[in-house]
């Protein structure tokens, strides 16, 4: 990739910045948070910004008897838990042949040491009902735990610098940002080859932009959107490699070869030795405690 590439300009090609200062303008399409790691996300109309990203997301997350995290990598089926946020903010999950869980706002049970990648994690325990609850629908023995306030997990420095992002039970960064484009890219070329489209829910971003050229997102700094409350900065700080859980349907959980293989062809990244990627990580410059809103205007820096 070079330092300016084109598929960083709007989607009509040309340069639209402000007095040609080298920035684009975008909109948000869509908002998305996943209340339970791995499982199915939210789509949102508005969302808060906590420092460890949009409010709610991966807040909560499954382990195994060994206080290790669970995800559709091993247990395909979590696709199918669907969480639902009330006016009051109760998390209800539902999944097939289940009836509706309530979730508390704040778990009460026992501080358990867990494991989320790399990381050793503080967490609380669920009720034991919900713990049979996912279990039955599992086919197998977990514990649902929160995620544990008071401690700081953190990105990676060496793609944050000296941006300390907090983050909860991510993957590792607090924000995946994806392009429209992206997705209408990938769709063409799966038509081309005769495969089905697919929906952004296979790669679960929590913000979804409109205006940038297919993988737009690849090139851009920092997005910025003006809120009533102040500004809220983004900087996009590493490419998302990506593992087969884009090639599970989220609506059946079942797991095919696409859209992995098409993927491959032309989404192969030397930033992160070669991954295929689709997506870029992003951490907060500022804004915590501020909103964004789907349909809001905003302004992508261009990396030089």
């Amino acid at each position: 990739m070079t330092a300016f590439d084109l598929a960083s300009l709007p989607a009509d090609g040309h340069h639209d910045g402000d007095d040609d200062d080298g920035s684009s303008p975008v909109t948000i399409a869509r908002l998305h948070v996943y209340p339970i790691k791995s499982c199915a996300g939210l789509s949102l109309a508005r969302t808060d910004l906590a420092a460890t990203g949009f409010a709610h997301d991966r807040q909560w997350m499954l382990i195994d008897d060994q206080h290790e995290f669970l995800s559709q990598r091993e247990h395909a089926r979590m696709a199918l838990i669907r969480p639902a946020l009330g006016e009051d903010g109760v998390l209800t999950v539902t999944a097939p042949g289940c009836g509706p869980l309530g979730l508390p706002a704040v778990a009460v049970g026992e501080t358990l040491r867990v494991r989320v990648w790399d990381d050793a994690v503080e967490a609380r325990a669920g009720d034991p009902a919900a713990d049979r609850w996912f279990s039955d629908f599992l086919g197998e023995q977990v514990r649902l735990v929160q995620f544990a306030p008071g401690q700081r997990r953190l990105s990676s420095a060496r793609w944050t610098g000296a941006v300390e992002a907090e983050n909860t039970f991510s993957d590792g960064y607090p924000i995946l940002v994806v392009s429209v484009a992206a997705l209408d890219e990938l769709n063409h070329r799966l038509a081309l080859g005769g495969h089905a489209p697919v929906t952004m829910a296979r790669f679960r971003p929590n913000l979804v932009l409109d205006g940038l050229g297919p993988h737009g997102e690849d090139g851009l700094d920092e997005l910025r959107f003006d809120t009533s409350d102040g500004p809220v900065t983004l900087r996009l700080v590493k490419p998302c490699p990506r593992c087969p859980i884009p090639n599970i349907d989220p609506d059946t959980a079942q797991s095919g070869v696409e859209p992995g293989d098409t993927l491959a062809g032309y989404r192969s990244d030397a930033r992160v030795g070669g991954a295929i990627t689709f997506g870029m990580n992003a951490v907060i410059v500022e804004g915590v405690g501020r909103w964004l809103a789907v349909g809001q205007g905003g302004r992508g820096t261009v990396r030089f």
